[in-house]
C-alpha cells in the first residue's frame, strides 16, 4: 500500500510535481531580486552623475547650511545696527523733542540694551573638557561624554548669577543680551539670536567686579559646575577686564510668538 501511494503522489517518474517544468517560485524570486538590483543601480547612477556619492565633499552638510545662515544673520545684524544709528541721528535732529524728553528716551534705550555701555567689566570663559579626560579625584566615576561638554544650564547659570550680582549689561560672545534674549544650546553649540557659536564661550558683564564675582561664587548651579571643573577638567576662567564698552543690541526687537491655526 505504501509503495502504491507513493507512486500515485509523485507520478511515474517518482519526482515531486512541484519540481517539474515551468516558472518555479524560486525562479520568480530570483528574477525579482535581479530586477530590483538593476533598478537600484540605475537610480544610483542617475543620482551620482559621475560623482562619488559616498563622499561628503559633494554634499552640502546641514552644519554648512547652519554656519552660512549664521554668517548671513551676523551681516544683517550689522546692517540693521548701522541703519538704526542713522535713523536715530535723523530723529534727534528732526523730531522737535525737548532735552528732557531726549534724556528720558536715552535712559530707556540704555536700560533696553540697545545703546553702548561703558564701565568696569569681568569676563567668564567656559570650555569643554579634553576628549580624553579621566576622573582626577578618587571616588568619582570615569566620565560619560555628557560630562565633558558645556550645557545650556551652565551658560544660563553664569548669566543669571551676573544679573544677580548687579550687572548693568552682559555680552555673550559678540552679542549684547536684552530682556528677550534666549541662551540655548543644541549639541555642543550655542545658538544665540539666530547665530551659532562653538566653545570656548565668553560672557562679559559690566558692573561692580567684586559683587559679580561674589554672585558667581554664591550660585549653587555654578558650585555644581565647579565639581566637574575640578574632577573632569571642564574649562572655567574669570578675568577682570578694566574699563570696556559693550556694544548695543543690533538685532530685531520684534516679538515672535505662536498663533492658533484657522
Amino acid at each position: 500500500m505504501s509503495n502504491s501511494a507513493d507512486s500515485n503522489a509523485t507520478g511515474s517518474t517518482g519526482k515531486d510535481p512541484a519540481r517539474k517544468g515551468g516558472f518555479r517560485p524560486v525562479r520568480i524570486l530570483t528574477v525579482a531580486v535581479f530586477a530590483l538590483a538593476g533598478l537600484l543601480f540605475f537610480t544610483s547612477f542617475n543620482t551620482a552623475k559621475g560623482t562619488d556619492i559616498r563622499s561628503d565633499d559633494n554634499l552640502l552638510k546641514l552644519s554648512d547650511l547652519i554656519q552660512e545662515r549664521s554668517r548671513k544673520n551676523k551681516d544683517l545684524d550689522e546692517s540693521n545696527a548701522g541703519s538704526r544709528e542713522r535713523n536715530e541721528k535723523l530723529a534727534e535732529r528732526d523730531d522737535g523733542s525737548s532735552k528732557a524728553e531726549d534724556d528720558k528716551l536715552s535712559g530707556l534705550e540704555k536700560d533696553a540694551g540697545t545703546q553702548k555701555l561703558t564701565g568696569d567689566a569681568i569676563t567668564v570663559t567656559l570650555n569643554d573638557a579634553p576628549p580624553n579626560a579621566t576622573a582626577k579625584l578618587p571616588g568619582y566615576p570615569e566620565p560619560q561624554p555628557d560630562y565633558l561638554v558645556i550645557h545650556q544650564q551652565d551658560l544660563q547659570a553664569v548669566v543669571n548669577a551676573l544679573w544677580q550680582g548687579g550687572a548693568r549689561g552682559i555680552k555673550v560672545m559678540d552679542q549684547r543680551l536684552i530682556s528677550t534674549s534666549a541662551v540655548r544650546c543644541v549639541g555642543n553649540t550655542l545658538i544665540l539670536q539666530g547665530r551659532v557659536y562653538s566653545p570656548p564661550y565668553k560672557i562679559q558683564a559690566v558692573g561692580d567686579p567684586a559683587k559679580m564675582q561674589q554672585a558667581l561664587a554664591d550660585s549653587e548651579a555654578i558650585q555644581n559646575y565647579m565639581v566637574y571643573v575640578n574632577v573632569y577638567g571642564l574649562g572655567w576662567k574669570v578675568t577682570e577686564d578694566g574699563t570696556v564698552t559693550l556694544p548695543g543690541y543690533s538685532g530685531t526687537v520684534d516679538l515672535h510668538y505662536a498663533k492658533p491655526v484657522g
